[in-house]
């Protein structure tokens, strides 16, 4: 799922550290398309927080959510992460992939010089649950090719939760697919408490999905996203049942980054121009094949500028 708001903020995001207690980043309510769209709850980016590493954009979705059907729209400058605990979508993007994403498997897509795709929910699916995740690509990467990458993650015991890397490491078990800098992402089910040796260089986010967590000694209840700033070298999570959350990390990116609707860019003339060339069906984005329907157009431009958020 993509960000296909009809009046998105134009943000500009920049890496800020924290530090001592567990931040608490609630999240929003999104209504994707209209009033009767898919709604999300979306806690990133946000005013308190704009990144954590290099993760920039987090919707959590369901377990109540109907059905899919997001026509063909583009992205610039960064990797979308599809992670369902519910449901099936079917993928399809101008680099040719047809895929499905299961429960369990996450497709990773690369839009750094431009790509499209269009998103789907199977005709068998009468509700969908899990998380669409943005990760900025950093500059040096911003212009690389489309790719698309499958993987399915081997769950494995960590003492108290059963984990799946689907990127980076974790409890030494190391996901295969790459990213541009160094992150984490893993889907935890938590039986009571366990205790996750961290990167200390990295900053940390535990979006709970089902269930409330202490994080860190800070309860955090379903659809927050707790933050923990770098330095830690483990980090504890309780729960009184059994509960699933998001685990995410990253270095701190670093770069400032400016977002509107599926584009990253580092410039509102950047944005501009991005937002031109998907108007005008140039060649940086491709065609989506298979889909049966017409292409999301651009919203118009905001009028001016908003001021950088932390």
């Amino acid at each position: 799922m993509s960000n296909v708001e009809t009046d998105p903020v134009e943000l500009t995001c920049y890496s800020t550290t924290g530090a001592g207690p567990v931040e608490v980043l609630e999240p929003r309510d999104v209504p994707l398309g209209g009033p009767r769209a898919m709604a999300v709850r979306r806690t990133l980016p946000q005013r308190a927080r704009s990144l954590i590493g290099a993760w920039c954009f987090a919707d959590h979705y369901g377990p109540d959510s109907g059905p899919m059907d997001v026509a063909p729209h583009p992205h610039t400058g960064l990797q979308t992460v599809s992670w369902l605990f519910a449901g099936e979508i079917e993928h399809r993007d101008s680099l040719g992939t047809h895929a499905i994403v299961r429960p369990g498997e996450m497709n990773l897509m690369t839009g750094g010089h431009g790509i499209c795709h269009s998103e789907v929910s199977t005709p068998g699916t009468t509700l969908l649950h899990g998380v669409q995740l943005w990760v900025a690509l950093p500059k040096v990467h911003s212009d690389t090719p489309r790719d698309f990458q499958h993987h399915v993650p081997v769950p494995f015991d960590i003492q108290g939760a059963t984990a799946r890397v689907f990127l980076g490491t974790l409890g030494g078990t190391t996901s295969p697919v790459r990213t541009f800098t160094p992150l984490l992402g893993a889907e935890l089910i938590i039986d009571t408490r366990v205790t996750l040796d961290l990167n200390e260089s990295f900053e940390h986010g535990v979006l709970v999905d089902t269930g409330s967590v202490d994080v860190a000694g800070t309860l955090i209840s379903k659809g927050k996203l707790g933050y923990l700033g770098t330095g830690a070298r483990s980090l504890t999570l309780e729960s009184d049942s059994p509960s699933r959350v998001i685990l995410l990390g990253g270095e701190p990116f670093g770069e400032e980054i400016v977002m509107w609707w599926n584009f990253v860019g580092r410039s509102h003339e950047d944005i501009v121009r991005f937002r031109a060339d998907w108007q005008a069906e140039t060649e940086r984005f491709g065609r989506v094949e298979g889909y049966h329907g017409d292409r999301l157009p651009a919203p118009p431009m905001p009028i001016g500028r908003l001021r950088p958020r932390r």
